[in-house]
């Protein structure tokens, strides 16, 4: 690994899972590990394979070591300047076997998702009467405790619990695309993120989170203090959307009208793409069998989904230079760009990248708008 940096590899049956052994480490060729602020989490992890001797004729070796088959559990944890990090914890659900006529030329790549993917693998048509979303939700996060499940589900503002004669919610799909549809439902995310500690995940059902921390700055042009190799900036004049129409409240029929123009995020930018361009997209709501409260939150979402899109820079940095990791779900300090483009950005989704002497993230971060709000960043 690069200097300071040390990567560990836990590895085996779910609840068995070891440090990988000697042969495994040093076949060991790339990781890189994909992080997205909603939605699972992956991993590809490529091994370089060949044979070396009677007992390799038949067959490569690596391929029949029980550790890489599908369905093991691998946990990834990332030691930076004496700080251990969990990566990720994660499922092997993919084997490819490139062959190479190459002396060490042939490599097995395993790939495979977060634990979540657990929760994907059986339809079920399932009855879950008198209980609201929320409960729902907890209840089938806590059926996979055994992949270390922890839920943390964020009440809605609005608490729904149907009597029979009302309706009765039905389940019909995963356990995972059910919890999905739950969370739509209020405008929601689920994912999970790996830790507290090793073997345990953060199963996370509730509001998107909008990013407390304000992480080291990304530097560009500036010297010796660079620590981007690239960046690339995209203004998109046709993202910024807002919502308009009318919703008949399936409790009590009454028909209210929905005008929302504004974020609730916290503005990142000095001229937010809402206000400042001549046109902006406005979205008809058309839904039904909804609540009043069930629609502001939807038509809410919609506006702070689309303002991710509008100011989007794509870029990637050296781990060693920046000092650190890139997190997802939080604020990140941008400086030498210049005055429309630096500034606080929302950090969207971060891809390690990890090799022998090399430590490189590639990230994509968000705001709704140019011009920076801050005099200075956190360097």
């Amino acid at each position: 690994m690069a200097k300071g940096i040390n990567l560990t590899l836990k590895i085996g049956a779910n609840n068995n899972t070891k440090p990988a052994s000697r042969e495994l480490m040093e076949a060991l060729d790339s990781v890189e590990v994909t992080h997205n602020d909603t939605g699972r989490s992956g991993f590809q992890i490529v091994f370089a394979v060949g044979r070396s001797g009677n007992k390799d004729q038949k067959d490569y070796k690596l391929l029949r070591n029980s550790l890489l088959k599908p369905f093991n559990r691998v946990i990834l944890i990332v030691t930076f300047n004496a700080k251990p990090k969990i990566l990720l914890d994660g499922i092997i659900t993919n084997q490819q076997l490139a062959a190479s006529n190459e002396p060490r030329g042939s490599t097995l790549t395993v790939t495979g998702e977060d634990v979540s993917v657990m929760m994907d693998l059986e339809e079920k048509s399932a009855e879950h009467p008198q209980q609201d979303e929320a409960t729902i939700s907890r209840m089938l996060i806590s059926k996979y405790s055994k992949y270390g499940m922890i839920p943390q589900v964020a009440k809605p503002s609005l608490k729904e619990r149907p009597t029979k004669n009302e309706r009765v919610p039905v389940q019909q799909g995963t356990d995972l695309q059910y919890i999905k549809q739950l969370a739509e439902r209020f405008a929601y995310v689920f994912y999970v993120e790996p830790g507290p500690a090793s073997t345990k995940n953060i199963a996370y059902w509730g509001p998107p989170r909008k990013g407390t921390k304000v992480q080291k700055a990304l530097s560009v042009n500036m010297g010796s203090f660079t620590n981007v190799d690239s960046l690339n900036f995209q203004n998109n004049a046709l993202a910024a959307t807002t919502v308009a129409g009318k919703v008949q409240d399936r409790k009590n029929n009454r028909i209210q009208k929905l005008r929302d123009e504004t974020s609730d995020r916290p503005a990142l930018a000095q001229k937010s793409a809402l206000k400042s361009q001549a046109k902006v997209r406005v979205k008809q709501f058309r839904e039904t069998g909804r609540s009043t409260a069930q629609a502001r939150s939807f038509a809410q979402a919609t506006i702070d989904r689309s303002i991710d899109d509008v100011v989007t820079v794509t870029g990637q940095l050296d781990s060693v230079r920046y000092g650190g990791l890139l997190e997802v779900r939080e604020k990140v300090g941008l400086r030498g760009a210049g005055y429309s483009y630096d500034g606080l950005y929302y950090v969207k989704s971060v891809t390690h990248k990890i090799r022998k002497g090399e430590y490189k993230q590639s990230f994509t971060i968000t705001r709704e708008g140019v011009g920076t709000t801050v005099r200075g960043v956190k360097i």
